[in-house]
């Protein structure tokens, strides 16, 4: 190897590192953020959901979940390792570590898994969950992602980037995976106790703590950069840094405009400013433009984001008419917006078509749909899915956990 290349190849290994360790860190807003938005009764739950999924998710895709989407089927790499030195067998060498890539993989599986831990929420049995998070992390999840990132015929039918499919960071890949997963077990679990009336009136459930929703929220929108950021996938030459500097730039612009108007749309509907709107608001921005936040101007992200943050008000009070549960708001943010931003690719991305967006987006959506809510129903009848009345009503974390995350100042029993 020549002194510039193994130059280039350290400092692209480093940034793909960094990068992962960014998207790694957004395990901990995902965490912060339910926390916030749950009642202080079932904060432990969540939190141990959380840590245990990402844990689970780093597993499975180590023992099979990396094989299925780019080994080709080859699941023994995980017992001899993944070494290189960039030399790939083709023409262009690789310029990061192999095991680099593993690890920028790996921690969006467990990002697709977080969205699930938030939408069923307060309700769901803790083994349960987890057991479905085996699942979707070594299996489901890689399916859908060998079809679209790796480019495998979809069944043996159709390769969806010869129909025009492209989704630079996963806004469909990863976010609308994540909340197709949690539709399906959200629409088996039900709804929380005491969330709708009799009328069909919908009552408001509060979240315990709003400071750590926020805080969930900020360490997402700094996580975001290496998500975006670091599907360039390169740093150490000219373009692939201009490259990265306008994701970083754009991603920012979009999150902002998803806030901005989502509190605008919150304070018309409601007439005051919602602070968890506000904070979907940004998520949705983030999310719309995942799908490409490469080649849109500033001044396009911040339209797309605005797009979403106000697209994201609509589906949670539409989804919240129609009985879907979803207590922190993740299938429209993370489903309903992640739709849209793949929609939205075709506007600056000449090598996209709508048509191939939609195909992409269907077949996203019905597989990890259909195969989730085939897990998620065989785990209901061989083991229930859901908390008995009385665990709900006095909170999940003394009968699955034993310990209150608050005990000196609420007590779960109250």
């Amino acid at each position: 190897m020549t002194d510039v290349f193994q130059l280039q190849y350290a400092l692209d290994t480093f940034y793909f590192l960094m990068c992962g360790a960014l998207v790694m860190w957004m395990a901990a807003g995902f965490a912060m953020l339910e926390a916030g938005l749950v009642r202080t009764k079932n904060t432990t739950v969540i939190l141990t959901k959380n840590i245990a999924l990402f844990g689970i998710a780093c597993t499975m895709y180590m023992v099979c979940g990396y094989a299925i989407m780019y080994g080709g089927g080859d699941f023994s790499w995980f017992l001899s390792g993944i070494t290189g030195d960039g030399a790939t067998g083709a023409e262009e060498p690789a310029t990061y570590a192999p095991a680099a890539d593993f690890y920028f993989q790996v921690v969006f599986v467990a990002t697709a898994m977080s969205i699930v831990s938030g939408a069923v929420a307060e309700r769901v049995k803790l083994w349960s969950f987890l057991i479905f998070a085996v699942f979707l992390t070594g299996f489901i999840y890689p399916m859908e992602g060998s079809w679209t990132w790796n480019g495998m015929p979809v069944f043996g039918m159709y390769t969806l980037g010869d129909l025009g499919f492209s989704d630079f960071a996963g806004s469909g890949i990863v976010h609308m995976a994540g909340a197709s997963a949690a539709l399906a077990g959200v629409i088996l679990l039900g709804a929380r106790k005491g969330k709708y009336g009799a009328d069909g009136s919908s009552k408001a459930i509060p979240g315990g703590n709003l400071p750590l929703a926020t805080l969930g929220t900020f360490i997402l929108w700094l996580g975001w950069f290496g998500f975006n950021g670091g599907s360039v996938l390169a740093t150490a030459s000219v373009e692939s840094a201009n490259a990265v500097a306008v994701v970083f730039m754009n991603t920012n612009a979009a999150a902002s405009g998803g806030m901005i108007v989502a509190l605008i749309v919150a304070k018309r509907l409601f007439g005051k400013a919602d602070l968890t709107m506000a904070l979907n608001g940004a998520l949705a921005g983030l999310v719309a433009i995942t799908a490409e936040p490469s080649t849109p101007t500033p001044l396009q992200a911040t339209l797309f984001g605005g797009l979403g943050g106000a697209l994201v008000v609509f589906s949670i009070v539409y989804l919240d008419k129609l009985k879907i549960d979803d207590p922190v708001g993740a299938i429209s943010v993370h489903g309903t917006v992640g739709l849209l931003g793949l929609l939205l690719v075709p506007l600056t991305n000449d090598a996209s078509t709508f048509s191939g967006q939609l195909i992409g987006a269907a077949t996203i959506f019905v597989w990890v749909f259909a195969s989730s809510y085939v897990v998620w129903l065989v785990i209901k009848m061989a083991m229930g899915i859901r908390v008995s009345e009385e665990e709900e009503m006095a909170g999940l974390d003394l009968p699955e956990t034993g310990m209150e995350a608050y005990p000196e100042f609420v007590s779960a029993k109250s």
